[in-house]
Formats: structure tokens, C-alpha cells, sequence
């Protein structure tokens, strides 16, 4: 069996680790039983591209329930929990290919390890994988039945590839789905994201300026959690409508340029390059800490950064400082990547619970429906966003309303009227 990971030795530190997070995820614990009996993906290779963590383990043991050979590789040098990926291998008889801390190019050289599993179907999370594969190995697209993503970052990337009339075989936007975006991102990344930044520092969020440039899903949960915690929150955009709801819900909102001045930590969860960059670095005060929570390292600009500062130097796992010339110290944690999993564990299981739930599920449709659809991205069928949503309402041992046949006829009529 082909993998590479740090230390086979911590499988069974991984295999609880897995096991936990499986106490937690009883939407993806239900699908997988119907697959064991189902084998709904029998004989279909699956090339994945996530954060190895232990909620991401619960997936893939849940696709090779359903049948499938899953390769897997990490969506990020900084995400990969060791233990989980060496358990994989020894307890699940997964291909892994990921190692924490890896480079650049180790990185790229797993995403082709993966690729040479031929794959049916691709999971991706961020789009590297996809990319990866239509530039260098698009000898294995005619292969491809579909894919899925999972973040916000990639979906942007395949919508251009899309545009761009190059993107080779249907994928389903899995980030979009309502029980993916309305629950992962915004009560996922809002608590892991402070979460990440208080491990690395140590920090007391009561009583510190706290800036959150972009106010999406992802924004909104992190400036929530942050107030939570007693920070006064501002809220940078571009967007006027989320500039407006931001407002609305109760922050300051200004140009990045003003709150510079006023920031004791900055978080970018934008999707976008050189959010943070040159001009604001210059006005910020003394102490003041950058944090990411967006997919790739480019929401702060280090390369400026690093032209700014006469010395650099690492004082605790995940915190490096950058002194400038004129004295003043700026901190960047997690060398600018997702804080939340570089220096935390992620999002909770219970929420990723949702998340891979639709992935599974998408899984199982592409299996089913891909070869019929064009090279598109597409949504998450309804029917899989209300299904998760239904399982996880009785998971949690919740029960709704029904329609009655009139409220049913009304609704799909329109004589009557008042």
C-alpha cells in the first residue's frame, strides 16, 4: 500500500482521536451504515484533497463503507493532524499522503500521489487538486465521472475555470449547500478561529480591538464569537450590502486603512490577496497580531511584510515577530495560514458532521448521475440539503411541523387570495 506520512507509530493515538470525533458526527455515523449495506460507490476510485483530521478520517471511512478506494492528500501544509493520518494507513487501510509542516513541494508531490490513483470522482478543498489535474494530468480527466468542493476559496476558482470554458467534468459545490455554509462556516470557523488564536497566543480576547476583514459566512461567525468574548469588533468590506448587515448587526465598520490604527488583532477571512498589505502595516500600533482564517496564505501580504522588517524571529509554536525599523513588533500567527487548523484543531465534529454529510452524499449522486452532466459547477441538490438537515434534526432528537394537505394546496395555488 502506497502512502507517506510522519510516524506510523501514533496510529492508535489517531484511531481515538477518530473515534471521538466520531461520537459526534452521527449524520455521516447513519450514512455510513446504509452504505455498508447499500455499497452504493462499489469499485469507484476517489482521489481527496482535505484537511487530514480526524473528522475528515469519518469521511473516508464512511466512502470505503460505501465501496470505494480513497486516496488522500492534505489541503494545506499546516492542517494535517499526524496521528489521524498514521491511523488512516494502520487502522483504515487508507493511502495517505500528508505530513504537517510539509513545503511547497511536498506538498504538490502528494496532490500527485493522489492523482495517480486515476480517480473517478475528486474531493477538493480549495481547488488545488482540480487545478493540479487539468494543468499537468489531464491525461486522466477522461476518467473523471465528477467531483465536489468544499470551500468557499475553491468554488470561486472552478466558477472561473467554468467561465473560462475549461473546467473537464461536473462538480458539485458543496460549499454552498445551506447545512454546509450556514452552519460550517459561520459557527465552525467563528469558534475554531478564536480558538486557534488564543492556543497560539495565549491572548485575552476581553477587552482587545478586534478586526474581521470580510463579513461572509465565515466573517460573520468570527466577529460574532470575538464579541462573544468580550472584543470590541470591527468589521472591514468591499461589499456594500454585508458592509450594511454588518452595521445593522451592531459593529463598526470603516475602511482597513482607519482601523489599522485601531486594531490589537486582525483576522482576514476574505477569499482575496493582499487584504492586509503595505499601507495598513504601516499604521499599526505596537503588539499588534495578523491572523488568516481564509483558505491560502495570501489574505496578508508577508513578502511586504518581510521587506518591512530589519529582524524576525519565532517566539512560540505559530508565532513569529516581525520588528520594523522603527521599533514597532508585528506578530503573524501560523505563518499566515488557517489559523483554525494550523494552530487548533479545526472545526468542531459536530459541525463538520453536516459538512461531510453532503460530501458523501454528492459522492454517492456523481456516482449515480455524473456521467450525465456537463462541465459545470453545480449546487447541492435540494434534496441532500434538506436530507442532511432532517438527520441531523433527529440526531439531535428534534422534531418539526409538517404541511397539512391545505397549507400544501394553498401554497401551490394562487385564486385565493384576501
Amino acid at each position: 500500500m502506497a502512502y507517506e506520512v510522519k510516524d506510523l507509530s501514533l496510529a492508535d493515538v489517531g484511531r481515538a482521536r477518530i473515534e471521538w470525533a466520531q461520537r459526534f458526527m452521527p449524520v455521516v455515523g447513519r450514512i455510513r451504515e446504509r452504505f455498508r449495506q447499500e455499497r452504493p460507490l462499489e469499485g469507484l476510485r476517489v482521489s481527496a484533497c482535505l484537511h487530514v483530521t480526524s473528522e475528515t478520517a469519518n469521511l473516508v471511512w464512511t466512502l470505503q463503507e460505501g465501496g470505494a478506494r480513497v486516496r488522500l492528500c492534505a489541503s494545506n501544509p499546516l492542517s494535517t493532524q499526524d496521528d489521524v493520518a498514521a491511523a488512516l494507513v494502520v487502522h483504515y487501510g487508507v493511502e495517505v499522503f500528508a505530513i504537517k509542516g510539509e513545503d511547497a513541494e511536498t506538498y504538490y508531490r502528494h496532490i500527485h500521489a493522489a492523482l495517480e490513483h486515476r480517480p473517478h470522482v475528486t474531493i477538493d478543498d480549495g481547488a488545488d487538486l482540480v487545478t493540479t489535474l487539468h494543468t499537468q494530468r489531464r491525461e486522466l480527466l477522461p476518467e473523471v465521472i465528477g467531483g465536489t468542493e468544499e470551500t468557499t476559496t475553491g468554488v470561486l476558482r472552478l466558477r472561473s475555470m467554468a467561465r473560462e470554458g475549461v473546467l473537464a467534468y461536473p462538480i458539485i459545490a458543496v460549499n454552498d449547500a445551506m447545512t454546509k455554509h450556514m452552519f460550517d462556516n459561520r459557527y465552525g470557523t467563528g469558534q475554531s478561529t478564536l480558538d486557534g488564536i488564543i492556543r497560539a497566543t495565549n491572548l485575552l480576547i476581553a477587552g482587545t480591538t478586534v478586526v474581521v476583514s470580510g463579513y461572509g459566512m465565515c466573517g460573520r461567525g468570527v466577529a460574532l464569537r470575538a464579541r462573544g468574548l468580550g472584543a470590541h469588533v470591527i468589521v472591514t468590506e468591499v461589499d456594500p450590502l454585508r458592509a450594511l448587515e454588518a452595521v445593522m448587526d451592531g459593529y463598526e465598520v470603516m475602511p482597513l486603512r482607519e482601523a489599522a490604527a485601531r486594531g490589537d488583532v486582525f483576522i482576514t477571512v476574505t477569499g482575496n490577496k493582499h487584504v492586509i498589505r503595505r499601507e495598513h502595516f504601516e499604521r499599526m500600533k505596537d503588539g499588534a497580531i495578523l491572523a488568516n482564517a481564509g483558505h491560502f496564505n495570501v489574505e496578508i501580504d508577508i513578502p511586504a511584510l518581510a521587506e518591512m522588517a530589519v529582524s524576525r524571529q519565532v517566539l512560540r509554536p505559530f508565532v513569529e515577530e516581525f520588528r520594523l525599523a522603527d521599533g514597532r513588533r508585528l506578530y503573524l500567527l501560523a505563518e499566515g495560514r488557517l489559523v483554525n487548523l494550523a494552530a487548533a484543531e479545526g472545526h468542531p465534529a459536530s459541525v463538520m458532521d453536516m459538512s461531510f454529510a453532503n460530501q458523501a452524499l454528492c459522492v454517492e449522486y456523481l456516482a449515480r448521475s455524473g456521467r450525465s452532466l456537463s462541465p459545470q459547477v453545480y449546487p447541492v441538490p435540494r434534496e441532500i440539503d434538506e436530507q442532511v438537515a432532517r438527520l441531523k434534526l433527529a440526531a439531535m432528537g428534534k422534531v418539526i411541523d409538517e404541511l397539512t394537505d391545505e397549507q400544501r394546496a394553498y401554497l401551490a395555488s394562487w385564486q385565493e387570495g384576501t
